[in-house]
């Protein structure tokens, strides 16, 4: 595997607000500082929904010697919305990669569900909801694999008119993308849980199949016993408000970082003998799910970052002026970096 990378928030946009507040370009610094020495990882994945902040972290990331998966993740934006975001971010992507970094672009993420038109539903919420009524989501997958194509086809004409790097997109299973105009081909299918586990494999050879590298941008699970067992729904233990806030845990969840440690490194074991060319771990940190000394406000046993969000006020001391503290996670994912042997 050339690529061990990780992803990288700077902020999911939703009720106003976003997923990482507040957003300090000093400590992104930092933190893609600590992804490079510590973790030792080759890439980072930069997402979010805010143009200024994903160029911020982007050129932070380049700085710091980490190869840049510019990866646009918006919320509830029209699909003229989203093209104009991606032709932009293009714009500046290029930039970066003519000043020295070596830089992938990926055509946004997840756009069936997160972005308006491609299935029923005015929110995020209201789409995701069809894909889990069995009434509805055969007819409305359908015609989703035409939708999306279509869309992608501008989009990946708009971003080459700008972007002269490689390109890929963060796709999901039901999206039926046709991957000939791009140069990646990419997954943020790569959780493993109890229902799929015999079905990774060959997941990962259909991905290679296509005869492009193929990367896995996120893998992961929830820090909580039981949390690899569904893996990707691991926060399905948090009751939202409409601020798009943790308000409660949906059921008693008892802390197990050990847990999470165990399943990143067993996946990783699985992508490098796979031979994919790129995986990420999903994620550094989840400002919007922090830790609490109470345990039924600990929503950091909710989150899939392999650093723990301190509570407001407080700071590391591990890393002094850093907001969070390492978990087990953190630890396995250090030492996976520091004893990997790197293709040439």
């Amino acid at each position: 595997m050339r690529v061990f990378g990780i992803n990288y928030d700077t902020g999911f946009t939703s009720a106003g607000t976003t997923t990482r507040e507040p957003f300090d370009p000093d400590t992104v610094r930092r933190e893609m500082a600590v992804i490079r020495d510590e973790l030792r990882c080759d890439a980072v994945r930069i997402t979010g929904g805010h143009r200024d902040r994903l160029e911020t972290a982007a050129r932070l990331a380049a700085e710091a010697g980490l190869e840049v998966w510019y990866c646009p993740f918006t919320n509830d934006l029209t699909q003229d919305e989203l093209l104009d975001f991606l032709t932009d971010g293009a714009a500046r992507a290029e930039r970066l990669r003519r000043d020295g970094a070596e830089v992938v672009f990926l055509t946004g993420s997840e756009i069936s569900i997160c972005t308006a038109g491609f299935l029923p539903g005015d929110t995020l919420l209201e789409r995701a909801a069809v894909l889990s009524d069995p009434q509805r989501v055969r007819s409305a997958l359908a015609t989703l694999p035409a939708a999306v194509n279509a869309f992608l086809g501008k989009a990946v004409a708009a971003v080459r008119a700008e972007f002269g790097g490689r390109i890929g997109y963060a796709s999901l299973p039901f999206e039926g993308v046709d991957w000939t105009e791009f140069d990646v081909v990419a997954t943020d299918a790569g959780y493993r849980d109890a229902q799929n586990a015999d079905q990774l494999p060959a997941g990962l050879q259909a991905l290679k199949a296509h005869g492009k590298p193929a990367a896995v941008t996120e893998f992961g699970c929830a820090p909580y016993r039981g949390g690899a067992a569904i893996a990707s729904r691991g926060d399905e233990v948090i009751e939202w408000n409409d601020r798009a806030r943790p308000a409660r845990f949906t059921r008693p969840v008892v802390r197990d970082e050990q847990e999470q440690a165990d399943y990143l490194r067993e996946l990783l074991d699985i992508f490098e003998d796979s031979g994919i060319d790129a995986a990420f771990a999903y994620t550094f940190a989840r400002y919007d799910l922090p830790h609490a000394e109470s345990d039924d406000r600990d929503f950091d046993k909710a989150s899939f970052g392999v650093v723990k969000v301190l509570p407001e006020g407080r700071t590391s001391t591990s890393h002094p002026g850093l907001p969070w503290e390492p978990k087990a996670a953190f630890h396995a994912l250090a030492e996976y970096g520091r004893n990997r042997i790197r293709p040439e």
